[in-house]
């Protein structure tokens, strides 16, 4: 009974975590290949100097184009991730028995997957999540500004004598301005925020955050930031080269950075917790903790001092609850008898409320209680 209920849950989980998936996918997928959502017209003003910059091709003619980084935020990753988890399953499989404990101590006979296999689909599963993600942010703030790229009026075409530009300040907002290709007039708006800034940063940056936290390999105190620092440079250079080229301004590339470092941080942080999931074979049974159980002591054997001076603290702590009328009585008898000396006053001055104090000043205590007690019966006789 119990292991049906416990394969229902992770169905049941499985099955959402696969329509989010999905539902994600398609919806970066209605963004960039169909026309479902009309991309914002945004106007210009005439022989603006910020949308004349020349029109160096299109992408797949460029330093970056844009199907060797699609290529390079998939591929890479997802080796890096594989090879990474396999090694590191591999080092530490030669040395304990995993697939017999993990499956009887973690989850049962039911529904058990190897922990490389688990470790691998979920790190890569929040990867591809947080890159469609990414896409879906982009897409939509281009959709939604419709920011013109630096070679807008160079792609655009505009017969600026038909639109009464004479005067330079003259605003034109109308679609119908533009004489030139479509297809180049439509990527024109929509650069605001650089999707490759976006998609390099985050990949570079996930990448980065997983070879922080993931390898723990002695000798890799500066390898690890090497790799690191690497990663983000690529990516800042793919920024810088959409800006060279007068495909992007650079408020379009900062714009897209800050999304792809925001989605890849919450990501890590959130979700993934710092790679902090279970490790490959840190399944040993958990050792119990010595706090929570009873503590067995050993037989003590107490010796006679130590007996009458516990006897002696306890009559001391009766005597400080008698009625304040016999404790005066016997303070004026021990002054008396005593003449008011320092030892005295300190003794006065001294409530033992503890038997935590210390075997000198204790035994001298009760020492002192005693004879008084003493000399007080034979005043009373």
């Amino acid at each position: 009974m119990t292991d049906l209920r416990i394969r229902k849950e992770f169905y049941k989980y499985l099955t959402v975590e696969l329509v989010i998936m999905a539902g994600t996918v398609m919806l970066a997928y209605y963004f960039e290949y169909t026309d479902t959502f009309n991309v914002h017209v945004q106007g210009f003003f005439c022989y603006e100097t910020a949308y004349t910059k020349p029109y160096l091709g299109p992408e797949d003619t460029s330093a970056i184009p844009p199907a060797l980084l699609y290529a390079v935020v998939t591929g890479v990753p997802t080796l890096l991730i594989t090879v990474t988890e396999a090694v590191l399953f591999l080092i530490e499989y030669t040395s304990k028995d995993l697939d017999s404990r993990e499956k009887t101590i973690v989850n049962g006979d039911c529904c058990y997957l190897n922990p490389l296999v688990r470790r691998t689909f979920r790190f890569l599963g929040v990867y591809l999540f947080g890159l469609f993600t990414t896409d879906i942010f982009v897409n939509a703030g281009q959709v939604v500004t419709g920011n013109l790229a630096p070679h807008f009026l160079t792609v655009c075409k505009p017969n600026f004598t038909a639109l009464g530009c004479q005067q330079a300040l003259r605003y034109i907002s109308h679609q119908e301005a533009c004489t030139g290709n479509e297809d180049d007039i439509l990527r024109a708006r929509k650069t605001f925020p650089s999707k490759e800034a976006a998609l390099s940063v985050y990949a570079a940056l996930y990448m980065a955050m997983y070879i922080t936290f993931t390898v723990k390999a002695k000798g890799t105190r500066l390898a690890k930031p090497v790799m690191s620092l690497g990663l983000m440079c690529l990516a800042f250079l793919t920024g810088i080269n959409r800006v060279a080229e007068y495909r992007n301004h650079w408020s379009d590339v900062i714009a897209g950075f800050i999304i792809g470092v925001a989605i890849a941080t919450f990501l890590v942080v959130c979700v993934v917790h710092n790679f902090k999931g279970k490790h490959l074979l840190n399944d040993d049974p958990p050792q119990d903790n010595l706090s929570d159980n009873p503590m067995v002591s050993s037989p003590r054997v107490e010796s006679p001092l130590e007996k009458y001076i516990a006897s002696q603290v306890t009559e001391l702590r009766m005597d400080d609850e008698e009625s304040h009328t016999l404790k005066d009585r016997f303070l004026s008898f021990f002054s008396w008898i005593t003449g008011k000396s320092s030892r005295f006053r300190h003794l006065q001055n001294t409530r033992i409320t503890s038997p935590s104090l210390r075997s000198r000043d204790l035994e001298s205590a009760v020492w002192q209680t005693h004879w008084t007690s003493t000399l007080f019966t034979v005043q009373s006789r």
